[in-house]
């Protein structure tokens, strides 16, 4: 009786599971006032790439105001004082490259994969809405303290201002739809993100309609389908950026073919949003990105990111699954329980014949490190909101495979602040610490110049002049612990699934047995059972949420199982971890 009395209320949709609103932590953040005096610190110099030690900087009004050797700055009354010794700081980080209006959940880009029948694209566009707020805070908990969205609907000039009416949301520049030379299906039609043009004189009256709005630039979507020639539509290309030269505005391209790169620099672009893919860049397409100026945004993972869902050839890392929204990461993983009436292919046969990464991902490493060594400006960008390439957390993992690439601690930085705020005409105000720029700022535990994975590790994040920490920006829910060990279960990562279990945590069977206690004894048990079983999977059927318990009706599946295992968990949850589990099978 006690089992059917609990399957009962059991009737909430693994939609509105998966879905849930991950509002942005709790913690009060308060703006200080007077002044902050960061003492005896150690500055990343973003320009010289080296460390400066012994030195003090102020900062009043939201703005660095003295800046220069300890012993030269004097002291102010009525400051807070933070002692650096020991510390790094450097300026905050610049994602170059996202979109507010993609989740980078499964349903994001129903032109790419159309999965409206399990879940509508409509519901996925509310989802982002709602909690729009949520993942603006994940930026920061992640030292982004700018964003750029490279193209959405009209309703980008809106989200631009109420984003930046917030202090635990980055400073965001953002533009409109995208002036295209192609017109994806199954977007939204009403607040259209890309608009097709077909002439120059569309392409010139695009630009001027969203003049008004105050673009912070503009965006060409430069597609050429097989069969097409690229001159075709270069004149709406050069069209779109006469008239937005014109009206004084930078213009941002699409272009990744090395064709039709090479044609909108030469017609004037200003910034290419993606690294060119199909072939290796030579010395004339260097040297013209150079002598232009053009600014270079690789987004190295973007395209990866797709095949790895695509595939389910997933390499989360911890930093994935603590800063990424743990309800989009989680649908990542929708493909391995989709019945065959809701798949649109098969991920197993797809995961046979396509390697991750591919020789397009080398070509892109390659025309990156060529790019640098060029002296091209590079910036970092992460194309967030795709399927897979996350909101905030994606940042980190393009960080690092810039290294991989071949580029300097450095470089990297340089390319993630001086460079973002160069290339986007930014720089009277941000991407380095100097005197009169706003105060966004890292204070950090180590030098990244000599550690690029202390950037993982934000000690304090300082924006506009206010302090936080990444804990106070990151919601801790019971729904949303529930949801982080669900996600590493999946993916079969022993660290990421025990983070958010008590160390003294005690698993039962329903309802008082006695199973395991404490964290090393569940990772005794699970991490032999993570890497003997194969493509184990736990779908979360139906979820109830009561206070600080989670009830999960859960089907598990693995190689060779011919039916799924059924079973209900129950996760009391205390003092912001799972205490206690009790499983009924």
């Amino acid at each position: 009786m006690r089992k059917s009395r609990l399957l009962l209320p059991l009737t909430i949709s693994l939609a509105l599971a998966s879905f849930a609103q991950t509002n942005p932590g709790t913690g009060k953040i308060e703006k200080l006032s007077g002044p902050i005096v960061i003492s005896k610190v150690n500055v990343v110099n973003v320009v010289t790439g080296k460390a400066e030690a012994d030195q003090t900087i102020v900062i009043e009004d939201g703005r660095i105001t003295a800046y220069g050797p300890s012993k030269k700055i004097k002291p102010l009354v009525n400051a807070t004082v933070i002692d650096g010794t020991g510390k790094y700081i450097m300026p905050g980080m610049t994602d170059a490259h996202i979109h507010f209006f993609q989740s980078g959940g499964l349903y994001t880009r129903p032109d790419g994969v159309n999965l409206n029948k399990v879940f509508p694209y409509e519901k996925d566009q509310q989802w982002v809405k709602d909690n729009l707020y949520g993942l603006m805070a994940r930026y920061l908990a992640c030292g982004i303290t700018t964003v750029i969205d490279v193209g959405g609907p009209m309703s980008n000039y809106t989200i631009r201002d109420s984003v930046n009416a917030r202090l635990t949301a980055p400073t965001a520049f953002v533009t409109g739809p995208l002036v295209s030379t192609y017109l994806p299906p199954n977007l939204d039609k009403k607040d259209p993100p890309i608009v097709k043009v077909t002439s120059a004189e569309e392409a010139r009256a695009l630009v001027k309609k969203q003049v008004p709005l105050k673009p912070d630039f503009i965006k060409i979507w430069y597609i050429v389908l097989p069969g097409q020639k690229a001159e075709t539509t270069l004149p709406i290309v050069q069209a779109a950026i006469e008239e937005s030269h014109a009206n004084g505005l930078k213009v941002a391209v699409h272009a990744t073919q090395y064709e039709t790169a090479k044609l909108a620099v030469t017609a004037g672009a200003d910034i290419l949003v993606h690294s060119v893919d199909d072939k290796v860049l030579d010395n004339d397409m260097l040297q013209l990105l150079k002598s232009k100026q053009t600014v270079y945004i690789p987004t190295v993972l973007v395209a990866q990111n797709y095949n790895r869902t695509f595939t389910q050839q997933f390499n989360f890392t911890g930093h994935d699954f603590r800063y990424a929204d743990p309800f989009m990461l989680g649908t990542q993983m929708d493909l391995q329980h989709l019945d065959k009436s809701q798949q649109v292919f098969d991920y197993k046969k797809m995961r046979n014949a396509l390697r991750v990464p591919d020789k397009e991902d080398s070509t892109i490493l390659i025309n990156l490190k060529l790019a640098q060594d060029a002296g091209v400006l590079v910036v970092t960008g992460t194309d967030a909101g795709n399927i897979g390439t996350h909101h905030a957390s994606s940042y980190y993992d393009e960080l690092l495979v810039m290294k991989q690439a071949g580029l300097s601690n450095a470089e990297i930085i340089r390319a993630a602040t001086i460079n973002a705020a160069k290339g986007f005409g930014k720089d009277k105000d941000y991407g380095s610490i100097e005197k009169g720029k706003i105060a966004d700022l890292l204070l950090l535990d180590k030098d990244p110049l000599q550690d690029i994975t202390i950037l993982s590790q934000i000690n304090t994040i300082i924006h506009r002049g206010s302090l936080m920490q990444a804990q106070q920006l990151l919601p801790v829910t019971p729904e949303i612990l529930a949801q982080q060990q669900l996600n590493a279960y999946n993916a079969r990562n022993i660290d990421a699934f025990l983070e958010p279990y008590s160390d003294s945590v005690r698993i039962y069977g329903f309802p008082n047995t006695p199973v395991l206690q404490g964290k090393e004894a569940m990772r005794k048990q699970y991490s032999g059972m993570f890497e003997r079983t194969k493509d184990l999977h736990c779908q979360v059927v139906n979820r109830i949420v009561q206070g600080d318990t989670v009830i999960d009706h859960e089907s598990v599946t693995w190689l060779g199982s011919k039916e799924p295992m059924k079973a209900i968990a129950i996760y009391k949850i205390k003092n912001g971890k799972i205490a206690e589990v009790y499983f009924i099978q």
